[in-house]
């Protein structure tokens, strides 16, 4: 029996253009046998719902150091829901204060990651999370 290979979307939403953090990441997807596609900077939240439904993905990863996840992250999870894609499990990375994580919990990020995390903690936490 073949298990299913996971596909994760990795996006950096918004203006921030530093993307050294979500290409180790996905590097380390990829060595652990996932499938990652990766958008890309300054991808916009129709973009990444967008590319999320075309790519038939299972997670979806936003790294982020902008600051700008209040206000993007909320867009995201609405433009997936719009496309009925409320199953995908949503991660996120990079400078995400403490007292954010309780909103995004509450929205749909399940994973937060920040600066220092092991990959393999994150490979871990999506393999366990698709199952």
């Amino acid at each position: 029996m073949t298990s299913k290979i996971i596909r994760v979307l990795v996006a950096k939403p918004g203006l921030d253009g530093h993307d050294r953090g979500a290409k180790v990441i996905a590097r380390a997807l990829r060595d652990a046998g996932m499938e990652v596609i990766y958008t890309g900077i300054r991808q916009t939240p129709e973009m990444i719902a967008q590319a999320a439904m075309q790519e038939d993905v299972d997670v979806i990863g936003l790294s982020i150091l902008s600051g700008a996840h209040i206000e993007l992250f909320p867009q995201i999870i609405r433009e997936l829901n719009d496309r009925e894609m409320d199953d995908i499990l949503i991660v996120a990375g990079g400078i995400i204060p403490e007292s954010d994580h309780a909103f995004l919990n509450d929205i749909g990020v399940k994973g937060i990651f920040g600066p220092g995390t092991s990959t393999g903690d994150i490979v871990s936490y999506i393999k366990e999370s698709i199952g």
